[in-house]
């Protein structure tokens, strides 16, 4: 007999039949003649209730089944008498496959806090909240394959370790088998053309430079994949190692930008309330109530555009107290995107235009040569959510950005041969995954939406 999963024999409109479950136990309760097993397979929140009969109660490996133990039951789907279930199984067959102390297993039938389950990210899975989190993770990947696929966007992948230095900002993981302890106790220095791949070379902080490169051969491409940061920022916001989706589209400019994440952002929000319904209804009334009727306001509404001068003037005119000062050329903080967004638009927004020093060399310069064609599409709630621009497809005014970025023009040579052969414009953006996911989910903490996660002095699991 094929396993079912506990999610089809809940949405089954037919008893009587026999099915195979394969879970772990989540509660355990004994009656004079009988056993009550919650058993839940990690497809959906609800666990099935099994019922093992006194012809099995004296054998003595379920004698010892607890909470965590691993089981497959074999039985006959029945209408549960039971309030608040549809069906129970009454088992015919019973295998142990592995059991929990109970003394020792962590994750008994309790409120646990999630920094306690940080601790334990190899068993939080196990949990609601996390098997919920985990379940979105997997239909919100799905949705964005699915959207770009069905756009005729070609999914490339680009290289996890690099020479190339992205954003500029030097925040990188080394990637090395130089011998660092020796050169520690001789007190030698690093010579990068005696290492493995003959020069410096980190973990990537985006592919983006890989993908203009495709994109300018292939049309449109997106990526999909682990991106690092060497930042030192212990927030709930941050993580040392994420994952990345980043589109680029061949012959657009910066208003084709804006509608593709857009329709985007609309798109996997919609997906996601489509395939995870209850899921979605856990997070709306366990973490963050009115969860779903903001992704669904996201959904209907047209976003608003507005210039940095323009948002910064509105801003400086709101009369409110901001924590960070406002001022034409300052990056925008969290807290006066949410008031663009919350307070005085009450929608999403693009934000365009910004100084050209506060970002990155690959961005269009405009005409006006102090601001550059980028777009941050702020939601809210959060704020940024999206970061993208047009990127800048002249020879040799990326060349003049790079070198007043302080970057070596000859470590970028490929970059800039695109630009020397067959240039043509085009644009992209990057949306980081797990922020994406906090955002739906409603979780706090970015920790809580990737199973094993990265972040200074912790790289446990």
């Amino acid at each position: 007999m094929e396993r079912t999963r506990i999610i089809q024999v809940l949405k089954s409109e037919t008893h009587g039949h026999g099915v195979l479950i394969k879970g772990w136990v989540r509660t355990r309760r004994d009656s004079r003649d009988v056993i009550f097993l919650e058993v839940n397979d990690g497809s959906c929140l609800d666990n099935i209730q099994v019922i093992i009969g006194e012809e099995m109660m004296k054998r003595p490996d379920l004698a010892q089944v607890s909470t965590g133990a691993s089981v497959a039951v074999r039985g006959t789907l029945v209408e549960s008498p039971a309030k608040g279930q549809k069906y129970e199984i009454r088992a015919g067959e019973v295998e142990v496959y592995g059991l929990a102390d109970p003394e020792s297993y962590p994750l008994q039938k309790k409120k646990h806090s999630f920094e306690f389950l940080r601790e334990i990210s190899h068993l939080r899975p196990r949990t609601n909240t996390f098997g919920a989190v985990f379940r979105i993770r997997n239909a919100m990947a799905m949705a964005i394959h699915s959207f770009f696929q069905e756009k005729g966007f070609l999914y490339v992948h680009t290289p996890i370790i690099t020479a190339s230095d992205c954003e500029g900002a030097g925040e990188m993981f080394n990637v090395t088998m130089l011998d660092l302890e020796k050169m520690k106790i001789t007190g030698g220095k690093a010579d990068f053309a005696e290492d493995f791949f003959g020069k410096k070379t980190s973990l990537t902080v985006s592919g983006q430079l890989e993908g203009e490169l495709l994109a300018l051969s292939l049309g449109d491409i997106y990526t999909f994949g682990p991106t690092f940061r060497a930042e030192n920022s212990n927030t709930s916001r941050h993580l040392s190692e994420f994952w990345m989706v980043e589109p680029e589209m061949a012959f657009a400019v910066l208003d084709d930008d804006i509608r593709l994440a857009e329709e985007f952002i609309k798109r996997i929000f919609s997906l996601c309330l489509e395939k995870c319904g209850d899921d979605m209804a856990f997070f709306d009334s366990r973490i963050q109530p009115g969860i779903i009727k903001n992704l669904e306001s996201i959904i209907r509404q047209d976003f608003e555009v507005v210039t940095y001068t323009e948002a910064v003037g509105i801003l400086e005119k709101s009369g409110s107290a901001f924590e960070f000062p406002v001022g034409w050329g300052l990056d925008l903080q969290s807290e006066h995107e949410r008031y663009l967004t919350e307070n005085h638009f009450e929608r999403p927004v693009f934000v365009i235009d910004y100084p050209r020093e506060i970002k990155a060399f690959y961005m269009k310069l405009n005409d006006d040569e102090k601001t550059v064609r980028a777009m941050d599409l702020l939601v809210p709630g959060v704020g940024e959510i999206i970061g993208g621009s047009e990127r800048e497809d002249r020879y040799d005014v990326l060349l003049r950005r790079m070198k007043d970025s302080g970057l070596d023009p000859d470590e970028y040579w490929w970059y800039l041969d695109s630009r020397r052969y067959g240039s043509a414009p085009h644009a992209g953006f990057g949306l980081g995954f797990e922020r994406a996911i906090q955002y739906v989910t409603g979780m706090q903490n970015i920790r809580d939406v990737i199973p094993f996660p990265r972040t200074p002095r912790n790289a446990a699991f």
